[in-house]
């Protein structure tokens, strides 16, 4: 039964290897069928690139206003007193939570 197999092996070999990777152009990690996956995660990918330029934009200009060509006396007061954890009697302190406060509704008169 062997012998009038052997012929056909390698042909079911190679159909399989056929299939497999049929299988995986359609529904792999990069396939045909996983493009809104890849579009999903390219929205929150460049979302996020938004988020950290904004943010190194603010610190690159905060930088340049700690440069002795341009320092800014106030920025230079509000970092020290950061870091060293200080802050002056007279000063208001007000903690912000991360989350945005809700607002009340509008009513109209």
């Amino acid at each position: 039964m062997a012998d009038r197999m052997k012929p056909y092996s390698l042909s079911a070999f190679l159909l399989f290897l056929f299939v497999y990777l049929g299988v995986q152009a359609l529904t792999g990690e990069r396939g045909l069928l996983s493009g809104a996956s890849r579009d999903a995660m390219l929205q929150q990918r460049q979302a996020q690139l938004a988020t950290l330029t904004e943010r190194r934009a603010d610190l690159e200009m905060r930088a340049r206003y700690l440069r002795t060509g341009s320092l800014s006396r106030d920025l230079l007061e509000e970092r020290a007193l950061a870091v060293l954890g200080f802050a002056d009697p007279r000063d208001y302190v007000i903690q912000v939570s991360s989350a945005p406060a809700p607002t009340p509704p509008l009513t109209v008169s």
